[in-house]
Formats: structure tokens, sequence, C-alpha cells
């Protein structure tokens, strides 16, 4: 049951059609892990903390840089050298301190990920590399956990969900590795702030979307978009890769 306050708090998502207090109590119980509380993870975590997802966790192990501060809007300036993880725990429970937020100061592995995992049925792809975007694919798929992921790099970004028992993962999309457009880094060519502000709230509304019901999510394509002539692209996916070894049905775990 909502609180009054809470169905004053929300009462503008509430009123939507399709949504109504039912979707608002979804948000309330779901629980949704945020992995890199950087650009991307700056914008998803504002973005869910005030739409009223009940529980957020935060997995990071850097501190806030003032090389970070153009894109990664959840720190401030007196956050420099502060661990991303309380920087951004203590901005969400400002905002809504119905949020149960937990934070996690380590770099996620393969030792831990599972672990990390266990208690979240929605994982949130913040980050900015693709070893441990791959990393995260895997083991959403051997773990049957729904991921949000999302890329951003000079002006261009990109996103996609996962849903484990029906979509192609990154692995079924990329069988050789990264994509070409996303092989250097932003710490090499840059990255406009705004571009992962845009692509981080596609991945928050895309969690909303997967735990209320509503919509349609951005599975079997990725959907991108260039900040440079505002225009958003398509690649269409046809389904699984039937010689994708992390889908393929027999095994279901990928031999890494």
């Amino acid at each position: 049951m909502l609180s009054n306050e809470q169905l004053k708090r929300y009462s503008r998502q509430i009123i939507l059609p399709g949504f109504g207090a039912e979707g608002q109590s979804k948000l309330s119980s779901a629980n949704v892990l945020v992995v890199g509380a950087g650009g991307l993870g700056s914008t998803v975590l504002f973005h869910l903390a005030a739409s009223g997802v009940g529980k957020i966790g935060i997995v990071d192990y850097d501190k806030v840089e003032i090389s970070n501060l153009h894109r990664q809007i959840i720190h401030c300036t007196s956050d420099i050298n502060k661990s991303k993880v309380i920087s951004a725990a203590e901005k969400i429970k400002k905002n809504n301190p119905d949020v149960q937020v937990s934070t996690y100061d380590e770099k996620l592995t393969e030792s831990n990920i599972k672990n990390l995992f266990k208690d979240f049925e929605i994982i949130v792809d913040g980050l900015d590399n693709f070893k441990d975007k791959f990393l995260v694919n895997d083991y959403c798929c051997k773990l049957n956990k729904k991921l949000v992921h999302a890329g951003a790099v000079g002006y261009e970004g990109q996103i996609m969900t996962v849903l484990p028992e029906r979509s192609a993962c990154l692995r079924c999309i990329f069988p050789d590795g990264e994509p070409s457009d996303f092989r250097q880094s932003c710490k090499e060519i840059g990255v406009l702030g705004v571009t992962v502000g845009v692509i981080g709230a596609l991945q928050a509304v895309e969690v909303i979307k997967l735990i209320v019901g509503i919509g349609d999510l951005i599975e079997n394509k990725i959907l991108k978009y260039n900040a440079l002539n505002s225009k958003f692209y398509e690649l269409k996916i046809s389904g699984k890769n039937p010689k994708c070894s992390l889908c393929d049905l027999k095994s279901k775990i990928h031999s890494g």
C-alpha cells in the first residue's frame, strides 16, 4: 500500500494511462542494481530514485575526479576524492528518503559478480569498457537476470535490453568482441556529457517499463543516438544467434 505522502510524490506518474497505483507499487517493491556510478549510472540513479524504485544497489570502486563532473551529474565539486558509491547514495537519499540504497565499493570481477547480482532482478550496465560489459552480459544470461545495456563515447550512444529467456544478448550481436565504434574510450577521444545523459535516461525508461510491464522494450535491436544530427537509428536483430556460445540452448553457459 502506498502512503498518502507517496501518493502525492508520485501523483503525476500514477495518473498515467496504464500506470496507476498498481504500477507505482511495483516500482516500490522492485530491486535494481546499477553497475557503474559514472556518466550513465548518474542519470539512471537519479531517475530510478525519483520514480520510486524501492531498492537500488550501486557498484563502483572509483573516486570522484574533477574530469568526471561534466557528465557524471550525481556528483558535485565537493565530492572530489570521495567514493562514487557514497557520493551517489547521499544524493539519492536527499532526493527520496524512501529508497533503500545498498553500496558496493568494489570492482566487479568474475569472483564476486554472482554474489553482487543475487539479490537483484534487473541489472543496469553503466560501465565504460566492453570487457566488463561482456562479463555483465554473460552472468545476466547465466543467472537469468534482465539486463539494460548501454554505452556512450564521442557524440554517440547505444542501448539495448537483454531478456535471457527470449532475446539476443551482446555476444549474439558482437561474437568477435566489442564493436569498432566503441574501441576507443572517452578518455582517448572524449564524450559529450549530454549524450551520456540522453542514453542514461533511456536506460531508466527501460527499467521502469520492465518493472511496471508497460510499453515496448528495446530488445532484439540496438537503438543508436547521434547527438550531432539529433537522430536515432535502429539496428534490428532477428533474435538469438544460433551460433552464440553463450545462448546455446544445450549449455546456456558461456565457456569463459
